[in-house]
């Protein structure tokens, strides 16, 4: 042995009784296996943060709640199915959920993914958030649920991206600042819903008193209405957000009227009671129906008597749309300008 092996010898030992080598050992993420007839739940609950619940191909009759910081439930693709329970025991299964993921009131669940598998057939939400910053949820069919494709409220940094929502009883993807309480728009900080297919549902999409956020590049066909951006007489009010680049088609499908809003069918783009959006760069096509939110895109004071004020819609292309391909219902101009659409016609006229 040299004289320098030695030294270097010398010199670890001192390291290590002096405690600086003694960091503590970092942490792997581990990946946890489901396979069929098994409990996504079980390995959910046995994950840390980061680590990843790999569920493999079949059929999962059981609800999932999620609370865990960073962690991946990655399906196996369509082949990885979750429906209800035939008798629900957990709180998501029981509220009629099929995948929940839940902050706290104090304390948000970050950065949660979802992707790769189906949910289908739930009482309420394939899927619903709440108290969440940093969800990803990318390549999940959600379809066949009784109110809800996708749903949150309370929450952050959200992207639903190349998801498919279809055939269910309200909207396909739902975000609000909250879904039951009365209060005023919230911060989506930059929320992004881009890359998906909406159809047959109530709604392709809504977004209920939320700001700063995106919806981008969907497809969104065969619904009663298309996208709904919503508003009320609480303040801030619902807006400073971006639709863009939406293919929206033939949304002609009829629902009934409800307490919230008169019976749906022909709406491409409504905002109503919202501020400071941007409509751009969408083709709304071939939405016809006799609804009062019936049109290309619609401008529609709320029931609640909340105007549209400042909202900008621009560069769209429009055609076949019924009653017209841009509808501003306002009763006295309120900011809003429509500028370099290609249409044919508007109420009032002139808008094209």
């Amino acid at each position: 042995m040299t004289k320098r092996h030695i030294s270097l010898l010398v010199c670890a030992a001192a390291l290590v009784g002096s405690g600086v080598a003694a960091a503590a050992p970092v942490s792997v993420p581990t990946t946890h296996l489901v396979h069929a007839g098994e409990s996504i739940q079980k390995a959910v609950d046995a994950a840390q943060p980061g680590d990843t619940v790999l569920v493999l191909p079949g059929t999962y009759r059981q609800s999932v709640k999620i609370t865990t910081p960073g962690l991946t439930l990655r399906g196996s693709g369509p082949a990885t199915v979750l429906t209800p329970a035939a008798k629900a025991t957990d709180d998501c299964g029981k509220r009629g959920n099929g995948i929940c993921v839940a902050g706290t009131k104090t304390k948000r669940l970050m950065g949660v993914t979802v992707s790769h598998l189906a949910l289908t057939g739930y009482s309420r939400a394939g899927m619903v958030s709440v108290g969440a910053d940093g969800l990803t949820v990318r390549h999940v069919l959600s379809d066949k649920n009784g109110v809800w494709g996708f749903a949150e409220e309370r929450s952050e940094h959200s992207t639903y991206e190349h998801d498919a929502a279809r055939d269910n009883g309200d909207a396909g993807i739902f975000l609000a600042n909250t879904i039951t309480a009365e209060q005023g728009a919230a911060d989506s900080k930059e929320s992004l819903v881009a890359h998906n297919l909406l159809s047959g549902n109530r709604i392709g999409v809504t977004v209920r008193r939320l700001r700063n956020l995106t919806v981008a590049a969907n497809e969104v066909t065969g619904n009663c209405a298309g996208v709904f951006v919503v508003g009320d007489e609480n303040k801030p009010k619902a807006g400073a957000l971006t639709v863009r680049d939406n293919r929206v088609v033939q949304n002609n499908k009829y629902c009934a009227k409800t307490d919230r809003l008169p019976f749906l069918q022909g709406s491409g783009i409504v905002l109503t009671g919202a501020e400071k959006t941007d409509v751009t760069g969408n083709t709304v096509t071939g939405n016809s129906g006799t609804s009062p939110l019936s049109g290309g895109i619609v401008l529609f004071k709320s029931f609640v008597g909340a105007t549209s004020d400042d909202n900008r819609v621009h560069g769209n292309t429009l055609r076949s749309n019924a009653p017209a391909d841009l509808v501003d219902q306002e009763s006295a101009q309120r900011g809003n300008t429509f500028q370099d659409n290609s249409c044919a016609a508007s109420r009032p006229a002139g808008l094209c």
